[in-house]
């Protein structure tokens, strides 16, 4: 790609994370192009669907999520490494209103062009929950599926107005019920180590 080329892609994607995180990402390619001061058909000539902004856009943060599950992995124990993973999700997710409608979407969508990093972030998690499962420290009735749903229910959540007072309290309440004490499959929640909190971020601007 020529430098000019690359500069004025790079330019559109700076200005499509403003706009999505401003207005999520259901706004219209149309405002986006009009936002970086291009032609509609200079951002489709780059970036054909929505699914394939977001991929460009998001595709840095999906590779350091991934890499994160294995750096938590091999530095924490099972639960705790679990738990961070989750939490640092949910909190990527909430930073681009309505993504995690998109990412459930492409996760059954083999065509979509977000489906393999979805697909590779889901099989992250999965690996922590079955990890924390084999060790008998979280249910075994759920699988990376499920923990990605929830990811998704949370992130959502916080999406809401409403609800988001009420982020690190659902947190709290899924943790719980994914975790269970040693030996104890169907009972109570273990203790979980503090984290962070799970209220969204502010909008970049």
């Amino acid at each position: 790609m020529r430098a000019d080329a690359r500069r004025n892609r790079d330019h559109v994607l700076a200005v499509a994370g403003d706009v999505i995180s401003e207005q999520g990402v259901d706004v219209s390619m149309r405002d986006i192009a009009r936002r970086a001061d291009v032609g509609l058909a200079t951002l489709l000539r780059h970036f054909p669907t929505r699914e394939a902004l977001l991929e460009a856009l998001l595709h840095t943060s999906f590779h350091e999520l991934t890499a994160r599950a294995a750096e938590l992995e091999a530095s924490q124990a099972v639960e705790g490494a679990l738990v961070a993973w989750v939490r640092e999700c949910v909190a990527w997710t909430t930073e681009y209103r309505g993504v995690t409608v998109l990412m459930a979407a492409a996760i059954e969508d083999p065509e979509s062009a977000l489906h393999v990093s979805c697909t590779t972030l889901r099989a992250a998690g999965g690996r922590l929950l079955a990890r924390a499962q084999a060790e008998g420290r979280a249910r075994d009735d759920i699988d990376g599926d499920d923990l990605f749903a929830l990811i998704a229910m949370l992130a959502w959540a916080g999406d809401q107005p409403a609800l988001a007072p009420r982020a690190d309290r659902l947190f709290a309440v899924l943790t719980d019920a994914v975790l269970v004490d040693a030996g104890d499959r169907g009972g109570r929640g273990a203790e979980k180590p503090a984290q962070p909190s799970t209220r969204p971020r502010e909008p970049r601007r």
